[in-house]
């Protein structure tokens, strides 16, 4: 009996383990398109079928830990970049692996693009595309563990 409940335990870790790596839920980094460096640290959450992110460490080595977004025009105009919710709106395109609906800010010139999650290689990365009518770039972001 104690055979069966500690190979049902595993498997139930296992499983539970994969489905949650196939999600963009989780701890992010973001790397530089350029440097190829690790820019910042990202969580994002799940907040009933919504995702949403923020920046929970600013990681490059000239990084001010004070930074604020001057550039932005809403609500986070001139607020710290460390703790701002980057990502809002994302719900999970039924029958895909794909959350959309959503947009990202870029800190770095206030601006907000559509955006498309899109996890990979088991998880273990994120393509994050920002558009603007259909232009524009993705970044690979990769898991935490």
């Amino acid at each position: 009996m104690i055979k069966i409940s500690i190979g049902a335990v595993s498997l139930a870790m296992f499983v539970t383990g994969a489905w949650a790596q196939s999600t963009p839920v989780g701890t992010w980094h973001s790397i530089d398109d350029k440097t190829k460096e690790i820019k910042s640290e990202i969580v994002i959450v799940d907040n009933g079928g919504v995702l949403t992110g923020k920046v929970t460490k600013l990681l490059r080595k000239e990084a001010k830990q004070d930074a604020v977004c001057d550039q932005c025009t809403d609500d986070r105009k001139d607020k710290p970049v460390l703790g701002m919710e980057i990502i809002r709106g994302a719900k999970k395109v039924e029958g895909k692996e794909v959350w959309e609906g959503g947009k990202i800010l870029d800190p770095e010139n206030g601006k907000a693009y559509t955006l498309r999650l899109t996890p990979v290689e088991a998880g273990k990365k994120l393509e994050v595309r920002g558009s603007v009518f259909g232009i524009g770039r993705t970044q690979t972001w990769k898991r935490v563990e």
